[in-house]
């Protein structure tokens, strides 16, 4: 008896389950663009809750309408953490791959104790809308929208 591939995957779990999830940068996009551009911010988002197209990355420029941020990314499992401070455009390559070797030389020990504090420390949490549906990050503390520290 012949199986049929779509009847083995479903079995097996085969298929992309995440295919029907926002990436992380149309969450960070929305989320920059639903609170108007705002100065800062820094929030954690569950892998769970996006695909991670952003993988690697731990130092970038963003560009959300009128404005560019510097982005601070980093894996501390269960959530991925980004710091976002808007600023002029610059060459972040370098920063880019040094942050990238601590988290390697330090094999993430940090990055993971960090994410099992946040699950106890996280007070807030707020929607982002995007294309997708809804997705739930979380902070620290509410932020004051506009604040510029």
């Amino acid at each position: 008896m012949r199986i049929k591939y779509r009847h083995f995957s479903k079995l097996f779990n085969l298929t992309n389950h995440k295919s029907h999830l926002p990436t992380g940068s149309e969450v960070l996009t929305s989320y920059l663009t639903q609170c108007k551009e705002p100065p800062w911010t820094s929030y954690f988002i569950k892998y769970s809750s996006i695909k991670d197209d952003q993988w690697g990355k731990s130092h970038f420029n963003w560009k959300v309408g009128n404005s560019n941020y510097h982005i601070l990314r980093t894996g501390c499992y269960p959530y991925i953490k980004y710091h976002c401070t808007k600023r002029k455009e610059q060459n972040l390559t370098l920063e880019d791959r040094f942050f990238r070797v601590i988290k390697v030389i330090n094999l993430g020990l940090p990055c993971l104790a960090y994410g099992i504090a946040a699950i106890y420390l996280i007070r807030h949490e707020e929607l982002v809308y995007t294309c997708k549906g809804k997705v739930t990050i979380y902070f620290l503390y509410k932020e004051d929208k506009g604040s510029l520290y």
